[in-house]
């Protein structure tokens, strides 16, 4: 409601534009320290913007449609398989590759969201995960496509727009995933608060009280489920041109369970707080595995247990929460 009224303050409908600005230039500086903390593993920053697509694709749904779901990596792990199957057949142009993972990613999304967004509460959660143990389960019976339990290796794109190549220390990758990036989420920042995006916040909050006005919830949720179907499908498509392979890890039971828990830790409903959950997870489970390889699951168990106990909204919460006091002291009385 706070996007809503800013808006149609006389003299403040360039705020979303300078919003937007900002969080482009807040992705790209938090990329520029990613190079000076970890200058020689680009590669797991650009694997860390891949997963990113994926919990920010699951917050959409969950978050912003309050759609419960363990199976969303199918999106993620179908359009990882659909850009390594063309890049495998002769297509390696980057953007043309991205462009597959996006379609396959919107396919699969619709698909899924057509059978889950039907139900509600404990159905609808245990069918998600039916439709995730299936997409896995033929991702390792199709051997002959998709490499079964082996995987689909020799990924080996083109040059991005003929000119940058892929190369070992990843550094074209990763400016590719982090240009991708900043682009997704300012589309995203502004298709969140658009009537769409409002309109399935209401859905969330009460989705009888939204019947009884006359919307039409089933439709919208499936449309939901498409556009974050595309999202998770730039992140299978950027996972898939960065590392070369495509394992059954991408739509296992297991990725979906571990993005959900990023998007807790971050907090749901804030695209920030799907992106700050997913880079916390990830850089603490990189750092902690590496220091203590045998016990580094209990320190990351410990983590979530205090987040949920003292952040139980996530970690963004305590930052909006600053930002609205500053900015209600600045506004005038």
């Amino acid at each position: 409601m706070t996007d809503i009224a800013i808006d149609h303050v006389p003299g403040k409908r360039s705020i979303p534009f300078v919003q937007e600005g900002l969080g482009a230039l807040t992705i790209i500086a938090l990329g520029a320290v990613g190079c000076f903390l970890f200058p020689d593993d680009l590669a797991l920053l650009t694997r860390l913007i891949g997963i990113s697509f994926l919990v920010l694709s699951l917050d959409l749904v969950t978050g912003y449609c309050g759609i419960a779901t363990l199976g969303h990596a199918a999106q993620f792990g179908v359009a990882a398989y659909a850009v390594g199957i063309a890049c495998v057949r002769g297509v390696t142009d980057p953007v043309a590759l991205l462009a597959i993972g996006i379609v396959a990613g919107t396919l699969m999304g619709l698909i899924s969201g057509a059978l889950i967004a039907r139900f509600r509460g404990l159905p609808q959660l245990v069918l998600s995960i039916a439709v995730g143990q299936l997409v896995a389960a033929l991702a390792n019976k199709l051997q002959w496509l998709t490499g079964g339990s082996d995987g689909l290796s020799g990924i080996l794109p083109g040059k991005v727009f003929g000119i940058y190549s892929f190369d070992m220390y990843s550094r074209t990758a990763f400016l590719f995933s982090l240009a991708t990036l900043v682009v997704v989420f300012v589309a995203l920042s502004r298709f969140v608060r658009s009537p769409f995006g409002l309109l399935c916040r209401g859905i969330k909050d009460d989705d009888l009280r939204a019947k009884m006005i006359g919307v039409a919830v089933y439709p919208r949720l499936v449309i939901m489920y498409g556009v974050a179907g595309a999202v998770a499908g730039v992140g299978g498509a950027l996972t898939a041109i960065s590392t070369g392979v495509v394992g059954l890890d991408s739509v296992g039971f297991e990725r979906s369970a571990e993005v959900l828990v990023m998007l807790v830790l971050g907090g749901a409903g804030h695209l920030w707080g799907a992106l700050a959950g997913a880079l916390i997870f990830q850089i603490f489970e990189h750092i902690v595995s590496a220091a203590n390889p045998f016990h580094w699951m209990t320190l990351v168990g410990l983590l979530l247990i205090l987040i949920v106990v003292f952040a139980p909204r996530g970690l963004i919460e305590p930052v909006l929460m600053l930002v609205r006091r500053r900015a209600g002291k600045g506004r005038p009385s």
